[in-house]
């Protein structure tokens, strides 16, 4: 057998192939299925089916709901019809709440459709299945369903064919013209395109968005270290940095003036760094997790105490780049709590270079997972078979490209993100309202492939972080060493960070956190500025040493603020930071260019 298992052997040769083809066949099954293995989808469905097969009173108990829930869409749609009904109750589908659905015969395709999808809903429910199965199953179901709805047609959409009698048609031949030019642009684009002849951003970098003033004053080959000029005539002796995620352009924290968080805390007296990530290459393939770390998070750190002097930060991460903080922040306790023990010296540590950072004076984290065990929507797209999807096709590219990443986010709420908006666009005739959020979500990015691939398996798969199994600098960390304050955001709607996984950081550590519960969504509740309306949050500390409150009782119990939760962030940073002092001047040595920096603008078509 060793004979045969030689590299130049028959064996080995033929085994190379077979391999080389089965990896080609299932890339072609991926490709044809949106980039989702098929074996996946496969394996929930006939474990659905198999568990529904073996259980006959499951199937006579929804052979009995469907009855009901025809019963009730017929007397719903008959009493909508009445003409002395009065006013209709209140619709909670935001997609049938135009007053023509009230008219026959849409009141019956819209009871009707309602019935299908809540007994589908249902039906999926099946006891016995794996955990993983069922969530697969449940979204997939609510996809379909999502796809079927009588609203996504012009046949079948009271409002589309209302609109159209209105306008003499206007508003299809618009759609249609709609649907024409986006049709073209599809088509037109190549992941092969010269990143000089993309399509401009509606918002410009550097003109409409990201123009706080700024100098870049560290590059490596990952990161260019921003720091912004101060407004105010005194600041806090502790900078802050702000680690953005990097599937993502940093600017989102610095979009328009009028709601830019970065422009925000200058003008509250700190010195603000901000990481400005690299939008990586087919030659970044290898690089990996610890390279973000080291390069990324550490480096900025590093950076930070030698310009500045100062030998305390804030530190603020937002999504992976609150996860990458918050390993980086964990062996940094570590590395102090040995240091407490007068622990022999490490060599592996001393290579991290973790000696050289600055203390933590607080950790903030928005949006951001440590615990990975229930990862929301996220966790349909994760496990063996997915990933080694992913990773053939990565491996062939060297990333994983930002049109692949925008898809998969659009996917996960594809009902607002797909289906709505092309009911808006292309059968209602509306002209889409471009604004700076929107084009900030158009500058895709990429992941190196290594790295990637460790972020899947060690993080979703493994939880590696949450139950001690991680490491920094070669290390083993635990988020219990992390002996900074806490202040962890979530939102209310986040299908990317379920605020209730991120609220796990309560159970992972042993520090004071304040958490706040923020209202919207996962980039539009974080970008929450002071005066925008119809702006909430929730608000709660929990001290050292205090006992377990879940995240139910923490939201019924937790008080309700109106406006901002950047203000309530604002009060917690400076309750922890010293008196106000001369902001620290910029060696114009270390400056390399003005914000917003060089790797902001590199683009590419995928």
């Amino acid at each position: 057998m060793s004979k045969q298992s030689h590299p130049g052997s028959p064996y080995e040769r033929q085994r190379q192939a077979a391999k080389a083809l089965d990896e080609t066949v299932q890339a072609q099954m991926a490709r044809a299925n949106m980039g989702l293995s098929p074996l996946s989808m496969a394996l929930a469905t006939a474990d659905w089916a198999m568990h529904l097969a073996m259980s006959p009173g499951r199937q006579m108990v929804l052979g009995q709901r469907a009855l009901a829930l025809a019963q009730q869409a017929w007397v719903a749609s008959a009493q909508s019809a009445l003409p002395d009904e009065g006013a209709a109750p209140h619709e909670k589908d935001a997609r049938f709440r135009d007053a023509s659905w009230q008219q026959w015969p849409f009141n019956a395709l819209k009871e009707g459709f309602k019935a299908s999808d809540a007994w589908w809903r249902e039906a999926a429910q099946v006891d016995g299945m794996s955990r993983h199965h069922q969530h697969v199953v449940d979204f997939f179901t609510r996809q379909t369903l999502d796809a079927l709805s009588p609203s996504n047609w012009p046949a079948t959409n009271a409002e589309v064919q209302q609109r159209a009698r209105e306008t003499g048609g206007q508003s299809l031949r618009d759609g249609f013209q709609h649907f024409t030019e986006d049709l073209k642009k599809h088509q037109g684009a190549s992941t092969e395109a010269n990143p000089e002849t993309l399509e401009p951003l509606t918002f410009e970098v550097g003109k409409d968005v990201a123009i706080t003033p700024g100098k870049v004053v560290y590059r490596n080959h990952l990161i260019e270290l921003i720091q912004y000029l101060p407004t105010t005539d005194k600041v806090y002796p502790e900078p802050l940095l702000i680690v953005p995620s990097c599937i993502m352009k940093y600017y989102i924290l610095d979009l328009s003036p009028s709601n830019s968080m970065v422009r925000y805390l200058v003008g509250q007296g700190y010195t603000v760094f901000i990481v400005s990530w690299r939008n990586p290459d087919a030659s970044d393939r290898d690089l990996g997790m610890q390279d973000y770390l080291r390069l990324g998070v550490m480096d900025a750190m590093a950076a930070i105490k030698e310009r500045t002097k100062a030998p305390r930060i804030h530190a603020l991460g937002y999504c992976l780049g609150g996860t990458f903080l918050a390993m980086v922040a964990a062996a940094l306790g570590h590395q102090s709590r040995a240091e407490q023990k007068k622990a022999p010296q490490r060599g592996r540590e001393d290579a991290s270079g973790l000696d050289k950072l600055p203390e933590l004076a607080s950790v903030t984290l928005l949006a951001a997972q440590t615990d990975f065990s229930e990862p929301g929507e996220m966790g349909v797209f994760i496990d063996d078979d997915q990933i080694q999807n992913l990773r053939q096709d990565m491996e062939r590219k060297g990333y994983f490209s930002g049109k692949a990443m925008a898809g998969s986010f659009q996917f996960l709420n594809s009902r607002d993100l797909v289906w709505s908006r092309n009911t808006r666009r292309y059968l209602l005739g509306q002209d889409e309202v471009d604004f700076d959020l929107m084009s900030w979500n158009a500058d895709l990015t990429r992941l190196p492939a290594r790295m990637h691939s460790e972020y899947l398996s060690s993080l979703f798969l493994n939880n590696a972080l949450a139950t001690g199994h991680y490491r920094v600098g070669g290390v083993g960390v635990a988020l219990m060493d992390i002996h900074a304050p806490m202040l962890v955001v979530g939102t209310t709607r986040d299908h990317v960070s379920p605020w209730r996984s991120v609220y796990k950081i309560h159970l992972q550590t042993d520090t004071h956190v304040t958490f706040i519960l923020a209202a919207g969504g996962h980039n539009a509740g974080i970008v929450s500025e002071p005066g925008r309306p119809r702006r909430s949050y929730q608000i709660a500390a929990t001290e050292d040493g205090h006992g377990w409150t879940g995240p139910d009782e923490w939201e019924a119990n937790a008080p309700v603020r109106e406006g901002s939760w950047w203000e309530a962030m604002d009060a917690w940073l400076k309750e922890r930071s010293g008196k106000p002092v001369a902001p620290p001047a910029i060696d114009p040595a270390t400056v390399l260019c003005d914000a917003p920096g060089e790797y902001v603008m590199v683009r590419y078509a995928d």
